[in-house]
């Protein structure tokens, strides 16, 4: 049990400090104007400013209380998926995974929200003039940990649906 349970810590940890330094990166290194082209009409490496949730969704809000909804939020969801890690037998290891990956993304974008009141956003992928909005390390995680869980979650109820 304490093995699996600083394996998950220790994955969250990880892509914590893989978001902090690849932030860390672009913040030093990439200015607000500049645009690298990494996969001409496919990828692009930018440099953006988002004070909102993933994928810049609220990002225009003018509500004074955006910043801090968000970020109460984000603790709340750290803390307890923490809690869901700190037993982790009662999780299989697609959860285990999962909820790891998650916590460490939804740390390291509420760190950045409460020490610099944004997150910044820096893969921008895009196909013509369809481009999905641009994103970082840590929503990357989130959307995978959810991808896992999802994974989980119909893997789970097509086993039952066998027993039954």
């Amino acid at each position: 049990m304490a093995d699996l349970r600083l394996k998950a810590y220790t994955g969250a940890a990880g892509v914590f400090a893989l978001d902090m330094a690849t932030k860390r990166f672009i913040d030093r290194h990439v200015s607000n104007f500049d645009t690298y082209r990494v996969i001409p009409g496919f990828f692009d490496i930018v440099r953006s400013e988002n004070r909102g949730v993933a994928f810049g969704i609220f990002n225009d809000s003018a509500s004074e209380w955006r910043t801090t909804l968000l970020v109460v939020a984000s603790l709340l969801a750290v803390v307890l998926i923490g809690a869901m890690l700190w037993r982790p037998e009662r999780l299989d290891r697609l959860s285990l995974a999962g909820f790891a990956l998650i916590m460490g993304g939804a740390a390291g974008n509420v760190f950045d929200r409460i020490v610099w009141g944004h997150v910044t956003d820096f893969l921008l992928f895009y196909i013509g003039t369809y481009q999905w909005p641009a994103f970082n390390a840590a929503d990357s995680a989130i959307v995978i940990g959810s991808a896992l869980l999802l994974t989980d979650l119909v893997r789970a109820r097509r086993q039952a649906a066998n027993v039954s």
